[in-house]
């Protein structure tokens, strides 16, 4: 027999779903082939990662992973590529003061294995050895992303008229 007093219940626990992730816009560059395929020296590889979200309704968001990069060696592009990845999450049961966080942390770390599975196919595709990305630390762009916001000057008041 099961009694109630009266006091708080317990808390749903947060979660993540998943409902869809895709390809929104994939780009391989390979300019200078078949003399960029040449075995040579190591190229410098240049790599810029991005993410943003949007609502699409108060417990659904859309995730997007940009990814772009080129590889270069002695001033001659061999490829370059852009990938923007994306994903549908539903997130329940999170405080509103959790929320900016799990989206620009948390949803970008679990699209991340795809998208790094898809630069290397597509670098391998383009006649190079697949680009394996180093996992990216989501927790630290998202701190740079807060301090960029805090630095930057107020906007100027909207004129009406």
């Amino acid at each position: 027999m099961s009694a109630t007093n009266g006091g708080p219940q317990p808390q749903a626990m947060p979660q993540i779903g998943v409902l869809a992730q895709y390809v929104k816009d994939l780009s391989f560059e390979n300019p200078n082939a078949p003399r960029s395929m040449a075995a040579g020296q190591q190229p410098t590889i240049n790599v810029q990662v991005n993410v943003d979200a949007a609502p699409l309704s108060t417990s659904d968001f859309e995730v997007t992973l940009r990814l772009e990069g080129k590889a270069e060696s002695q001033g001659t592009l061999l490829f370059g590529f852009e990938l923007v990845f994306a994903g549908v999450f539903r997130i329940q049961n999170v405080p509103a003061e959790s929320l900016q966080p799990i989206v620009l942390i948390e949803c970008p770390r679990l699209l991340f294995p795809f998208a790094r599975e898809i630069v290397a196919t597509s670098v391998r595709n383009g006649g190079f050895a697949p680009l394996l990305l180093d996992p990216i630390d989501f927790a630290s762009l998202y701190r740079q992303r807060l301090a960029a916001a805090r630095a930057a000057p107020p906007s100027p008041p909207l004129n009406p008229g």
